[in-house]
């Protein structure tokens, strides 16, 4: 489904992170403004992952669902196709004209 941008949706500074299941992962902080996101240290990097595809004990979490981090940079008034949507935590996983992908929040995004 093809969708508008109704806002500018700027990347993080830090590099998108990949994780697998069966990956061990250090757990840090709930996100506040993304209460679904906790935020994860592996030897690759950090970053946000839903904290429902970690199994978590303490501050050390086994990865159950693979999670890709990479975030979409688009500018209000760009399309983007969803690829797949993630309810739970307000995301869509997107598509711009240009065949980059990552995700984008729901907030920004409208039919």
């Amino acid at each position: 489904m093809r969708f508008v941008l109704t806002a500018d949706h700027e990347t993080p500074e830090r590099a998108p992170l990949v994780i697998r299941p069966g990956d061990i992962v250090q757990v840090g902080d709930r996100d506040t403004e993304w209460p679904t996101f906790v935020f994860v240290t592996t030897p690759q990097g950090a970053g946000w992952v839903p904290s429902r595809h970690l199994d978590i004990d303490g501050f050390v979490g086994i990865v159950r669902v693979g999670y890709h981090t990479t975030e979409l940079p688009a500018s209000s008034g760009e399309t983007v196709d969803v690829l797949a949507d993630d309810p739970e935590s307000d995301w869509s996983w997107c598509r711009d004209t240009d065949g980059r992908e990552g995700w984008i929040p729901h907030r920004v995004l409208s039919t």
